[in-house]
């Protein structure tokens, strides 16, 4: 594949390392600054940037009929509105909060965890997730995934960035949102009543597996069109 990265920090550096290992070329590279780009020789882009890029890269990818790929967090406000244009413009568009295929398989664990306690009202939940000190969202994407998909598969209703002046629900599940240096990404769900503790974690160890799941996923969006997910991809 010809793929344009659109951008290059931490992640856009990583992706392309593994990109050229599984035999596929780097055509262009977009910094946080440059507007004027052309996507027009590539066969996919993968979207790792800042918030308020997102939309734009997305929609240029659409109307250069080009497959994205974005990993961005911080710009759902327009998701649907994306969705739509995808629609329109016959695209191809995989977005994931968090394309590590471990997370994508503890998505699903913290699924079924919800709805098998869900009958059992003795316990409280609650999320932690850490990151370094450059992630600019909080909480984190990954985070809110998990919150959202308890609340389709319980009797819980919304969630709450704790330690704020944030009270739209207290009743909710709170999320902790750490930043500390060097960490790539760790979540935590964790159960708890008068009587135990249940969790799951999961912990990157670097940010190879976000890359790689990305990249897996652009292989996968090839000769395809319309909105996917890494359930699709990974066929769960």
């Amino acid at each position: 594949m010809k793929i344009a990265l659109l951008g290059y920090g931490k992640m856009g550096k990583t992706i392309e390392q593994i990109a050229l290992e599984r035999g596929h070329a780097i055509i262009l590279k977009v910094g946080k600054n440059d507007k004027n780009y052309d996507l027009t020789s590539a066969d996919v882009a993968i979207d790792f940037s800042i918030p308020d890029a997102a939309v734009e890269n997305i929609t240029r990818c659409f109307e250069a009929s080009v497959p994205i790929i974005c990993g961005t967090t911080g710009w759902l406000d327009h998701f649907e509105e994306m969705v739509s244009l995808c629609h329109q413009k016959k695209g191809a568009f995989i977005y994931a909060s968090n394309f590590s295929l471990g997370v994508n398989l503890y998505f699903e664990l913290n699924k079924k965890l919800a709805q098998m306690l869900k009958p059992l009202d003795t316990y409280a939940v609650a999320i932690e997730e850490i990151h370094h000190l450059q992630k600019l969202d909080a909480p984190s994407g990954t985070a809110i995934t998990l919150a959202e998909d308890i609340i389709a598969n319980s009797d819980t209703t919304n969630w709450f960035l704790k330690d704020t002046t944030d009270t739209i629900a207290t009743n909710g599940i709170p999320i902790t949102a750490k930043r500390e240096p060097e960490v790539p990404g760790t979540h935590t769900v964790q159960y708890t009543s008068q009587v135990d503790t249940i969790e799951i974690k999961h912990t990157a160890h670097n940010r190879n597996g976000f890359a790689l799941g990305a990249i897996v996923a652009a292989e996968w969006l090839q000769n395809k069109t319309g909105v996917y997910t890494m359930k699709d991809v990974l066929g769960l």
